[in-house]
C-alpha cells in the first residue's frame, strides 16, 4: 500500500474490483491512512442543500419522489426568490455550512425567466463567501458558462449507477447526457460534484463500474456524494430494503482510496444511520455531510443541526474552513 500523494487516473476495472473486495477492515484502514494523507481527518465539510423548485419533473427516476408520474405525498413548491434563498444560505453559513447548494426538480435548464432568477441566486450567494452549488439537470455549454461568470463553484450531476445498470432506473436521459453535461461543466472552468446512489437494486459490479467511470475522468470530480437509497413511497423502488451500512463504508473507503484529493460526501440516508455506523463512514474516507434547518434532503428526511452538532462534539469534529473570496463579477 503507498500514501504518496499521488492521484491516478489510470485504474483497471480489476484493480477497482480488488480493492473493493478486501476485508472490511483491511480495507476501512487502507482508506483512513490515505484519507489523513490527503485531508485532516478532523474535519468535516458541512453542506446546505435547498430545494428551490420542488416536485413536478417530467423524469422517471424510480428512486426519485419528485418526478411528476409518482403518486407520492410530495408537495409541488414554484422556484423560490433570490432574497429568499440568500437568506437561508446566510443563516446556513452562520450555522457552519461552507457550500450551499440549490437544487432544481428540472431535467434541463431552459433559457428563461427562471434561469435567470437562479444567475441572480448564485450571485446572492456567492457574496456570502460560501462555495455556491447548483443541481439543475442537464446544461448546455452556454448555459455552464453564465453560471460560472455569475461565480457558480461547483455543479453537481451524479451518475447515479454504472453505465451498465443505468436503464434500469432511468429511461428518460442517457448516461451520455450525465457526461455531457459533466464535460459543459469542465469547460467553463466550475468544480464537478458527481457520485452516485447505492440500494437501487444494482450489484456489486455496477458500483465498481460506476466507481471506474468517476476514477478513470481526465480529472476526478473535486466532490464525490455517496448516497444510499432514500425510499420514498409511491416511487417503484419505494420498497426496497434499507441500505446495508457496511456497504456505504466499503463504499466509501473505495472511493477514497481511488480518488484521494476529492471530498467525498456522506450524502442520503443518513437519517436511518446511527451515530457509530456514521463513524465508520468518516473513518472510512467521508469527509463531508449535507445539513438543512428543515431536518430535509431535498424531500426526505436528514438528521437536524444540532443532532449533527452532538455529534461532532461526540467524534471530535468539527467543521472544514472554505470560505472563498467571491468571485468577481
Amino acid at each position: 500500500m503507498t500514501t504518496e500523494k499521488n492521484i491516478r487516473t489510470d485504474w483497471s476495472l480489476d484493480e477497482i474490483k480488488e480493492i473493493y473486495n478486501q476485508p472490511l477492515m483491511d480495507l476501512v484502514y487502507q482508506a483512513a491512512t490515505i484519507h489523513r494523507t490527503w485531508h485532516k481527518a478532523s474535519e468535516v465539510q458541512v453542506c446546505t442543500l435547498l430545494s428551490v423548485k420542488t416536485g413536478g419533473c417530467p423524469e422517471d427516476c424510480s428512486y426519485c419522489g419528485q418526478a411528476a408520474r409518482y403518486h407520492t405525498d410530495i408537495k409541488v413548491k414554484a422556484l423560490m426568490s433570490r432574497d429568499e434563498v440568500v437568506s437561508i444560505a446566510s443563516r446556513a453559513k452562520a450555522a457552519g455550512s461552507s457550500r450551499f447548494c440549490m437544487a432544481a426538480a428540472w431535467r434541463e435548464v431552459r433559457d428563461n425567466k427562471d434561469f435567470d432568477r437562479i444567475i441572480e441566486m448564485v450571485q446572492g450567494v456567492n457574496e456570502l463567501g460560501l462555495e455556491v452549488c447548483c443541481t439543475l439537470g442537464m446544461l448546455t455549454e452556454n448555459q455552464a458558462k453564465r453560471l460560472q461568470e455569475a461565480g457558480l463553484y461547483a455543479y453537481n450531476h451524479n451518475l447515479d449507477s454504472s453505465e451498465n445498470y443505468y436503464d434500469e432506473i432511468i429511461t428518460t436521459r442517457t448516461y451520455g447526457d450525465r457526461l455531457n453535461t459533466i464535460n459543459h461543466v469542465r469547460k467553463a472552468g466550475i468544480t464537478v460534484c458527481s457520485g452516485g446512489i447505492i440500494g437501487l437494486g444494482e450489484s456489486h459490479q455496477d458500483r465498481i463500474g460506476m466507481l471506474f467511470t468517476l476514477s478513470t475522468m481526465p480529472k476526478h470530480p473535486e466532490s464525490v456524494p455517496v448516497n444510499a437509497l432514500a425510499r420514498v413511497k409511491g416511487t417503484p423502488l419505494g420498497d426496497l430494503p434499507k441500505t446495508d451500512t457496511w456497504e456505504m463504508v466499503r463504499m466509501i473507503a473505495t472511493a477514497r482510496i481511488l480518488m484521494p484529493a476529492s471530498i467525498v460526501r456522506l450524502s442520503a440516508g443518513r437519517a436511518e444511520m446511527t451515530e457509530e455506523e456514521q463513524a465508520w463512514c468518516f473513518m472510512a474516507g467521508a469527509n463531508s455531510i449535507f445539513t438543512s434547518e428543515s431536518e430535509t434532503l431535498l424531500v426526505t428526511p436528514n438528521p437536524g443541526l444540532q443532532q449533527d452538532k452532538k455529534m461532532f462534539e461526540t467524534l471530535g469534529l468539527r467543521p472544514m474552513n472554505r470560505e472563498k473570496t467571491p468571485a468577481a463579477l
